[in-house]
């Protein structure tokens, strides 16, 4: 966790339950931001959709070209 230090001048401005107030949300917003990254388990988890898919179109892609050689006459 970081400190966060309010400069004297802006301390006198905000006052102090004003300087407190923008440390809470400085912190709040630290900690929210975090919650939206991924893990580690999110790549692994994409990445194994991501071979899933790809295995199923070349299969599927695969089908397909046989399909239109043997429309075509060229298997038989």
């Amino acid at each position: 966790m970081n400190v966060i230090t309010i400069p004297e001048v802006l301390r006198k401005k905000l006052g102090d339950d004003g300087a407190e107030a923008l440390v809470r949300i400085i912190n709040d917003a630290d900690s929210s931001s975090r919650k939206d990254l991924n893990t580690k388990a999110d790549l692994e988890s994409a990445k194994s959709d991501i071979i899933k898919w790809v295995a199923a179109m070349l299969v599927a892609q695969a089908a397909l070209i046989a399909g239109m050689f043997r429309l075509l006459g060229l298997i038989k």
